[in-house]
């Protein structure tokens, strides 16, 4: 029987030492991905094998396929998308967290996860400055945030007008508005998508230079269906230029049409949890349900996001579900009434062992400098001969466009900054990616990894000062 136990001991030790070495060469491991698909596939592509292999080797293979096609997201100068890396706490208790392999469900199938889940989400709220009654969910990303907190409002909107959508679903439902602004994020309109309401549905409220919503025509389009059940959706950190709308303008706007407002505070949302960047959500606390991400700017492995409601009552109807051979004990709280999986990992050791690691002086002092260091890059890249700053960072967004030195044409300006943003990629140095905002190719500068250090700014604007 001890032998059987001891048969995994080689590939976690093999796996430990291939982590450890992989971390130590962060500082000269490529930021991004230079080989091609067909380079890569070519590493992986073997014949299916009739008889097994020794796990150890099969992790040593593993890792030698993996490494040339991974980004260097953990290391410091990795500025594409909103992905940081993993604070040491949070990535071992994610090994933990497999190693257990605990059906992370319901209470009694599992309470340790529960209960480590229950009182991250208590620290959760505190730091982010969220109603302590709130009820909330872990899920695999702000993608299933939204579509847990949009379950929700959801169930209340149509509650409030008498029809039961858990029961009678969407065939003969009233009407439901739905406001956003013209620079929401692409996961929302995949949770309405999923929710049954489709994005034909949407109101697109223009916003200003900086993607703020506009006030004045939010409360015009508000007020033009007074009577029916409105879902407003805001955003805290716009994806390109960082911007927060004006919540304690919109809110009150919105309570006057008793409609639900919900926050898209991706990796925003984090301001909260600094005295410099937390007068940026004043206000959203009067919202009526609020989406984040763990795995963004808290650094915690993969698979975590998390939403937070003001209504734990529909929050649940929304998402609860009996069954003769499940057990709920009264004073446990089961993940799965709040969160659309039954079974799942315990997401919760993770995000309880980062906020463990950082505490509250910790996670503010990730927030500013992370911020500060996107200040750096923009502005210094700014300066540079033919470059030009679209979006001086609010917080840890920002954007650069590059215009195209032989031409006044903005297409040429579009060409030129994909050229240069392929030049740097291709160097290893830093990464970055381009995106259309309002028109103009961009390339996007998002500072969320905690290993960013005033020397890896240095580094990532000697490379791109080479290829320009």
């Amino acid at each position: 029987m001890r032998d059987k136990n001891r048969k995994s001991e080689p590939a976690l030790l093999m796996a430990y030492e291939l982590a450890n070495e992989f971390i130590r060469n962060l500082d000269t491991f490529p930021a991004g991905v230079t080989k091609s698909h067909e380079e890569l596939i070519g590493l992986w592509n073997k014949e299916l094998n009739d008889e097994g292999f020794p796990p150890e080797q099969v992790i040593e293979e593993m890792n030698t396929a993996s490494l040339p096609g991974l980004m260097g997201n953990q290391g410091g100068r990795f500025f594409s998308w909103v992905i940081g890396g993993s604070h040491p706490a949070a990535l071992a208790a994610d090994w933990l967290t497999s190693t257990w392999d605990q059906n992370a469900g319901m209470f009694t199938v599992a309470p340790s996860p529960s209960i480590a889940e229950e009182i991250a989400g208590k620290w959760l709220k505190e730091l982010l400055r969220l109603p302590p009654d709130a009820s909330f969910a872990f899920v695999t990303g702000c993608q299933m945030a939204h579509f847990t907190c949009l379950s929700a409002a959801r169930n209340h909107l149509f509650n409030t007008v008498g029809w039961d959508i858990e029961t009678k679903g969407f065939f003969g439902a009233p009407q439901i508005k739905v406001i956003c602004s013209d620079q929401k994020h692409a996961t929302i309109n995949r949770a309405l998508r999923m929710l049954g309401f489709g994005t034909g549905i949407l109101t697109n409220v223009p916003t200003d230079e900086s993607g703020r919503m506009s006030v004045d025509d939010f409360e015009i389009e508000i007020a033009k269906d007074p009577d029916l059940p409105i879902l407003v959706l805001v955003q805290a950190g716009d994806l390109n230029t960082g911007a927060y709308d004006d919540f304690k303008k919109i809110i009150p706007i919105a309570r006057k049409y008793n409609a639900w407002v919900h926050v898209d505070g991706a990796f925003g949302l984090w301001a909260a949890a600094s005295s410099k960047y937390r007068h940026l959500t004043d206000g959203v606390e009067q919202a009526d349900s609020w989406a984040t991400d763990g795995h963004k700017w808290l650094n915690v492995p993969y698979d975590c996001g998390y939403g937070f409601t003001a209504h734990p009552e529909a929050h649940h109807r929304a998402m609860s579900q009996a069954a003769s051979y499940l057990t709920h004990l009264k004073n446990s709280r089961d993940q799965m009434d709040w969160n659309p999986e039954f079974s799942r990992r315990g997401r919760g050791f993770s995000t309880y062992a980062a906020i463990r690691e950082l505490g509250r002086n910790g996670i503010e002092d990730l927030i500013n400098r992370t911020c500060q260091h996107a200040y750096s890059i923009v502005s210094q890249i700014g300066e540079l001969p033919n470059a030009e700053i679209v979006a001086l960072p609010v917080i840890n967004q920002g954007l650069i466009r590059f215009k195209n030195p032989d031409s006044n044409d903005e297409k040429a300006h579009d060409s030129y900054t994909e050229e240069i943003i392929r030049r740097i990629n291709l160097t290893g140095e830093a990464f970055f990616q381009p995106v259309t905002y309002k028109g103009k190719r961009c390339m996007r500068v998002s500072v969320s990894g905690w290993r960013t250090t005033e020397g890896d700014v240095k580094r990532t604007i000697e490379a791109v000062k080479n290829v320009i």
